[in-house]
């Protein structure tokens, strides 16, 4: 009996822990293994406290009892919360050397107490050196990875990098760019957003082929010199410094600092030339490699048909013609073109291109014009691009309606600032999320719904929504925001 009773106690402790180790692991995944990030900036602190701190708290206040309330009550409210997330764990090689690791601390603390050492099998300790320890391993790993990159980048000499920051509109950019450039060269970029540092690094090692002419890059920054670091890989033989603004402020606190962070993409050895937009010359105004590409579109009309605009091209003005919606497209188209021209492109080639080019999935995406206008923008996620395309959604003459949870990544000023345009163009608001639910039910006075689980919102649209109506997808949050 007393070995049943010590078996059973020994597989509680080990699926404790797997539990937490796997609360923890989802969390870090979601922040980009940031644990400062998983505790400063998540959303939703509370989870914490719910499913991590309050187990643990049990398990040493009331160890003799523990087991009752882990099955009966942990267990099945981790897995209802696993279940809700439409972001779920992936199972990575860095996923999988976690869990490892955390087995083989597990089992010794598992031992410890076994032999004596413990009147009571450790938790936290374990815990702590399972992240310790496999971000060291992480770690290791990267810096093996790192220098294999940087040897294949090295070993093609001929190879043209393009790399592209902005704090909207760069992976816009990068696919206008790469539809482009692939009518002449052979060209590879980045997979849809990945845009660290790690991510770039495992690209070049896994798909970069040996006969590609030109790379592009996405690059993305939550700390200072992120982008410096991706710059110092990549040594880039042209830089993007599209639009900057206040995406992210949470972690850098100022428009000065991400100007700051997102100018980095010019420390290249390497360049040749950079295209920057005007909103980001601030510290740069006297750099000789600059084309300030935004000052050169002009003429610009926007409408649900498409949009049309002329741009400077070596001092004549050129008209394009696109079905892409938004005004601030024909900034990103602008950018592609006239690098695209440097890198010498038939204008021709490029203006057909343009005309047929497709949009990026998820941004200003018309998904159907009949029964109902649909478009999703859900990728859309900042305070411009979203007020331009509330401008553009006024022109429908017919009821209107929008599903947004705000904008994620702002404060309450600029969801405030978001909720009384919502409230001038819309008719019906379906606010989604809980993190700026109570602002935007507050600011706007519109008829609202507030969804509490999106998986309904299939069945509300249907009930309240008619043909000719159009409904707009603004901005999306994962279920941990």
């Amino acid at each position: 009996m007393d070995n049943l009773l010590l078996g059973f106690e020994l597989f509680t402790y080990i699926l404790l822990m797997f539990s937490l180790g796997f609360y923890l692991i989802q969390n870090l995944q979601w922040y980009n293994y940031k644990i400062t990030r998983v505790l400063v900036n998540h959303k939703k602190k509370s989870w914490h406290i719910l499913y991590f701190f309050m187990p643990v708290l049990l398990y040493y206040v009331v160890y003799t009892i523990f087991a009752y309330s882990f099955y009966l009550l942990y267990l099945p409210i981790l897995f209802l919360w696993y279940k809700d997330q439409d972001k779920k764990l992936v199972v990575t090689g860095r996923v999988k050397r976690f869990f490892a690791v955390l087995l083989i601390f597990t089992s010794f603390f598992a031992y410890l107490k076994l032999v004596g050492h413990f009147d009571i099998y450790s938790v936290i300790t374990p815990l702590i050196l399972s992240v310790l320890v496999s971000k060291l391993i992480e770690y290791i790993l990267f810096l093996g990875y790192k220098k294999k990159a940087k040897k294949k980048l090295d070993s093609k000499p001929n190879l043209k990098i393009i790399a592209i920051t902005a704090s909207y509109g760069k992976t816009s950019i990068k696919n206008f760019l790469y539809k482009i450039l692939k009518s002449k060269y052979k060209t590879q970029m980045t997979p849809r957003s990945v845009n660290t540092d790690v991510g770039i690094i495992q690209d070049i090692n896994q798909n970069l082929r040996d006969d590609t002419e030109i790379y592009i890059a996405e690059a993305g920054a939550r700390k200072n010199n992120d982008i410096l670091k991706i710059s110092n890989l990549l040594n880039q033989n042209y830089a993007v410094l599209g639009q900057v603004g206040t995406a992210h402020i949470e972690y850098f606190k100022s428009e000065e600092n991400i100007i700051e962070a997102k100018s980095k993409i010019l420390a290249s050895s390497k360049l040749t030339k950079a295209y920057v937009h005007k909103s980001a010359i601030k510290n740069q105004v006297n750099h000789q490699k600059l084309d300030i590409y935004s000052d050169k579109v002009t003429d610009i009309d926007s409408s649900l048909d498409g949009l049309s605009f002329c741009l400077d091209i070596n001092g004549k003005k050129e008209k394009f013609d696109t079905n892409l919606l938004g005004s601030f497209n024909a900034e990103n188209l602008a950018c592609a073109i006239l690098l695209a021209v440097e890198l010498g492109v038939e204008l021709s080639i490029i203006k057909d291109i343009v005309s047929k080019i497709p949009p990026v999935e998820h941004r200003l995406q018309v998904i159907s014009k009949t029964p109902k206008y649909i478009i999703d923008d859900s990728y859309n996620g900042n305070i411009d691009g979203m007020i331009k395309s509330y401008e553009l959604i006024k022109q429908y003459n017919g009821k209107k309606i929008i599903v947004t949870p705000g904008i994620i990544e702002g404060n309450e000023t600029l969801n405030v600032e978001l909720a009384l345009k919502i409230d001038e163009v819309f008719d019906l608001v379906i606010i989604t999320g809980t993190q700026n639910k109570t602002i935007l039910n507050r600011t706007i006075n519109k008829e609202k719904i507030i969804l509490k689980d999106k998986a309904n919102l299939e069945e509300v649209l249907k009930q309240e929504t008619n043909e000719g109506d159009l409904v707009l997808f603004s901005n999306d949050a994962p279920t941990f925001c």
